[in-house]
Order: C-alpha cells, then sequence, then structure tokens
C-alpha cells in the first residue's frame, strides 16, 4: 500500500467524503440499522449538508496516491455534551473506504487527530459509536479507549444505543 497522506479537506473532497459515508454505513450498519433508512441514504445529501459545515471544527482526509480513502472529524473543545464534563474533546466521524479497512488508514488518521488535540493542551477526548458496531468497537479498544458510557441516538425514526471510548491524552 501506497503512503498515506493526512491533509486538511477541500471542498473538492466533500463528494468522495460524502461518498465514503453512505458506503461506510450502508456496510458496517446493515443488519444494525433499519434497512428503510440504510437504502435512503444519498450522496448528494451528505454532500450538501458537508457543504454548509465542511469548514467548521477539525476535517481531515486521508489520501493514497491522491485519492481520498478516509476521513476524519473532531473538535478541540467539549461541544457535545454537558454530561461529560470531565471530557475536553471529541473525535465525531471516522470513516474507511469499506474494502480498504485494515491498510492502517484509521490508526492514521486517530495518530493525527490525538496529536492535534494533545497540541491543543486536551487531556481527555470522548468518539461515541453504534453499541452494536463491534468491528468499530474493537478498533477503539485496540485504539486504547476506555468504555465510558451509554446514549441514544435516533436514525429513521428509530432509537439505537452508542457506546462512548474516552481516551487520556
Amino acid at each position: 500500500m501506497s503512503n498515506i497522506v493526512i491533509r486538511n479537506v477541500k471542498k473538492e473532497d466533500l463528494w468522495d467524503v460524502s461518498s465514503i459515508v453512505v458506503e461506510g454505513w450502508k456496510t458496517a450498519y446493515r443488519g444494525i440499522i433499519d434497512d428503510e433508512f440504510l437504502d435512503s441514504l444519498s450522496v448528494e445529501e451528505k454532500y450538501n449538508k458537508r457543504l454548509t459545515d465542511y469548514d467548521k471544527n477539525g476535517f481531515i482526509v486521508a489520501e493514497i496516491d491522491n485519492k481520498v480513502v478516509g476521513f476524519c472529524r473532531y473538535t478541540t473543545e467539549n461541544l457535545f455534551s454537558k454530561q461529560c464534563e470531565d471530557i475536553d474533546c471529541e473525535l465525531s466521524a471516522l470513516y474507511v473506504k469499506p474494502e480498504l479497512k485494515g491498510n492502517g488508514i484509521g490508526t492514521a488518521l486517530f495518530k493525527y487527530v490525538v496529536d492535534k488535540q494533545i497540541k491543543n493542551g486536551n487531556k481527555s477526548m470522548i468518539i461515541w459509536c453504534l453499541k452494536e458496531n463491534y468491528k468499530s468497537r474493537k478498533f477503539y479498544e485496540k485504539m486504547g479507549g476506555i468504555l465510558y458510557g451509554e446514549n441514544k441516538i435516533e436514525r429513521g425514526g428509530k432509537k439505537y444505543k452508542e457506546v462512548g471510548y474516552r481516551y487520556a491524552l
């Protein structure tokens, strides 16, 4: 596998990023999230949403041979929950093209964000993922995450449990 380049997102990356999200959800969450919701996901809808917020907070992509193969979004402050006052930053999204998982792309993105958070003076980071997404949970545990708590989210009118992993930085 060629070198993985991590860089800030550019507007022209947003279609690739949106495609990775839709493809990722449809593969990782099949059997966890309602099929009707997964089948309704649209790259164009995700793209239009990203156009309005891609320059807010941290947003990086992983690139191999000048092609976007993954991305990550993060905050350098606690924007997510008052009940997590002991946590000062969040890794809010980490996606890798499904067919390229296991090649170090997710690890490279994760480590980049951790380095950024440390440079920002942060001490504790959290990431949330669906409770039944065992492949992602295994990755977050491998990266040193400690189970922090549970939450509920709604997708397509149904509620799902998610778990948070905390990282001491």
